[in-house]
């Protein structure tokens, strides 16, 4: 474990020498003394996947103390549309892992997410973070290994048009400052999501940009760190709400929608996941993809089509699944192929020593690069509804790696060529289908959803909840209705733009 604290963006980790997952009541009361916090604000994500906020004045040690070991009470039917009124009260109950110095505050302001607790002092089965919590826990149990995911959140920031640098169409793809007019706004967004415990990779500019008569849009993705699911959840809830924050306060519009405009690059938000023991990286076994790894991608061929409905919860998300747009149609993996369901990114497996060859002059250790090798599903778009999603990624991880076929069912789902391609029509034919539309993902949830509601992981009410929300929409069919009608589809994408 590093335990040198001073590159620690989070203050409390740096101030308490030690990471957050050893925080301690003790500890947040110590920092909030040393440290002059007069405001304590409580978060939660609710049924909305937004963040919740309930403020505190801390006027008293004593005060502070009570807050931090007894949480409060709020109104779980405001919260969750599946509670009644009548007996609605749940208690928020602080992580104390969790904790930061918020970033926007106008003065000294510690923040901790939360969990929700019944009248009994019970987790509320509901509760999204729980059955994430559930899930992870069902995974560790039942297998020798850690599941560990991240995403990459991806999203537009719309502004005032550019005339000294104007985008070039769909040629943003890694484009720096004067060319990238908002890189200012994500490199900052990248500084206080560390801040707030984030364990970030890096940042870039992305593919989509461009311009209409009066306005800009460009687009960009800031990609985590592998971490345990809940902080992979927890860090993404927090990064959008830092986002959207910058866009306030520069006087921009900061969308996840999984669509702008019909013809341009949508937005996704790819996960990337590994499993590993004893703190190894199990994915790739002799220099090649592991068969456990090869289980895993079993499980989530067998999860894809329900899947959606965690992972693409709204009209639009639809709009971007659609061929040709690098984004998944069909159930099938490859490597480093982004015309699939599941993509084996390239890795460290050669064996060679690139940067030895780049600087012939250094001779540092050799280092290890097969710890970096995941696995990378590509068709959850930032209208997911994270904490489910994760859950259902562990989920499908935990069914493939108990299926007796595992491999076999892999092994038929390989695809290496560019499936869109002519002469690769009938091996596309072969392949099952992504639902084209929430109503469809809908009908494979119900399905399905005993893959889900395994051991009490997802309660029959949170599938229930889903089904009808997809349902809903009654958007069968709706790509070929809209197709060619720009009015129609602008105001379809403006009604979904701050979704989730």
């Amino acid at each position: 474990m590093d335990t040198d604290f001073r590159f620690r963006a989070n203050a409390l980790e740096r101030f308490l020498e030690k990471p957050g997952s050893e925080f301690t009541r003790n500890d947040i009361v110590w920092f909030v003394t040393e440290n002059g916090i007069q405001r304590l604000n409580f978060r939660y994500v609710a049924e909305d996947g937004k963040l919740k906020l309930l403020n505190f004045i801390i006027h008293s040690k004593e005060y502070l103390e009570t807050i931090l070991a007894t949480g409060e009470r709020v109104d779980g039917s405001s919260l969750f549309s599946y509670i009644e009124a009548g007996s609605s009260d749940l208690y928020v109950v602080p992580r104390y892992s969790t904790a930061y110095v918020n970033p926007f505050a106008e003065v000294p302001t510690l923040d901790i997410l939360c969990s929700f607790y019944t009248n009994q002092g019970k987790p509320l089965e509901t509760a999204p973070e729980y059955i994430l919590r559930k899930a992870e826990k069902l995974f560790r149990e039942s297998t020798a290994y850690s599941f560990k995911c991240m995403g990459e959140l991806e999203y537009y920031v719309q502004g005032k048009k550019e005339e000294l640098y104007p985008a070039e169409d769909q040629k943003g793809y890694h484009s720096a400052s004067p060319f990238s007019n908002y890189e200012y706004i994500r490199l900052e967004a990248m500084d206080l999501i560390s801040q707030c415990g984030g364990r970030i990779k890096y940042g870039h500019s992305e593919v989509g940009n461009f311009s209409t008569d009066a306005e800009s849009f460009e687009q960009h993705e800031i990609e985590f760190l592998p971490v345990d699911p809940q902080d992979a959840a927890d860090q993404i809830i927090l990064a959008k709400w830092i986002l959207r924050q910058l866009g306030e306060k520069y006087g921009v519009n900061i969308s996840f929608a999984p669509k702008i405009t019909v013809g341009k690059a949508g937005s996704g938000l790819h996960v990337h996941m590994y499993l590993e023991k004893d703190g190894r990286n199990m994915m790739v076994e002799e220099g090649s993809l592991s068969p456990l790894a090869k289980r895993m991608i079993a499980g989530l061929m067998e999860f894809a089509g329900p899947l959606t409905a965690f992972g693409n919860t709204i009209p639009t998300s639809y709009l971007r699944l659609v061929p040709h747009q690098e984004a998944p149609t069909n159930i099938c993996w490859g490597d480093r192929n982004r015309s699939v369901l599941v993509r084996v990114p390239l890795g460290w497996l050669g064996g060679t020593d690139m940067v030895r060859d780049a600087n012939p002059q250094d001779d540092s250790p050799k280092y290890e690069g097969m710890s970096k090798q995941t696995v990378e599903i590509r068709s959850p778009d930032g209208s997911a509804d994270i904490y489910h999603l994760f859950a259902g990624l562990i989920l499908a991880a935990l069914y493939g790696l108990e299926m007796k076929d595992g491999l076999e069912k892999a092994e038929s789902l390989y695809v290496d060529v560019n499936i869109f391609k002519e002469e690769n029509r009938k091996r596309l034919e072969m392949l099952e289908k992504l639902p084209d539309c929430c109503y469809g993902s809908a009908a494979l949830l119900e399905k399905k959803r005993s893959l889900f509601e395994r051991d009490g992981i997802f309660p029959a009410r949170t599938i229930d909840s889903f089904i009808s929300r997809l349902r809903s929409y009654n958007d069968q069919g709706l790509s070929e209705r809209l197709y060619g009608k720009t009015d129609e589809i602008r105001t379809l994408v403006y009604k979904y733009l701050h979704y989730m």
